[in-house]
């Protein structure tokens, strides 16, 4: 490692929830820096959550994120000229970052009109755990399960 680590940015909570899990959420959410436009969409998302299941929507958000969050992954390695897929066990922050991510991805490709339709839509099938994203965790701990063998690789 060449160079010094970044400082951690210190965020701003959120202005409803007073949450800097959710200034995060919408951070990766945003394009062109529009970041009213996020917030708008994510707080009608989780209205449209509350409607629908009569919970608070931050909670369903919370659980159907926990749902989401990988526990193990793999990495690629080269070993003697062959590259093998290494499970590794996933850094608390970055599976925070890693769910995040798979949540607003898979909720873009999703066929409702609005984004805070295809969000809200996802974020209840990730609570219920199902969906894209949650089939996206499972297929991730299944590769990682199926290179057991190399885990004897450690990354160094």
């Amino acid at each position: 490692m060449r160079k010094s680590k970044p400082k951690k940015r210190i965020l701003t909570p959120d202005p409803k929830f007073n949450d800097t899990l959710v200034t995060r959420f919408v951070n990766n959410m945003m394009w062109s820096g529009k970041k009213n436009t996020s917030f708008t969409i994510f707080y009608d998302a989780l209205d449209k959550v509350e409607a629908k299941l009569q919970e608070r929507g931050i909670d369903v958000w919370k659980k159907a994120l926990n749902n989401i969050m990988p526990s193990v992954e793999v990495k690629a390695r080269r070993v003697g000229g062959s590259t093998f897929q290494i499970p590794i066990e996933v850094p608390a922050d970055r599976k925070v970052a890693v769910g995040m991510k798979w949540l607003i991805l898979y909720a873009r490709r999703r066929s409702e009109k609005s984004m805070s339709d295809k969000l809200a839509a996802e974020i209840i099938a990730a609570s219920k755990n199902e969906g894209a994203s949650v089939k996206k965790r499972e297929d991730t701990h299944k590769m990682a399960d199926a290179n057991k063998a190399f885990s004897h690789f450690k990354l160094s």
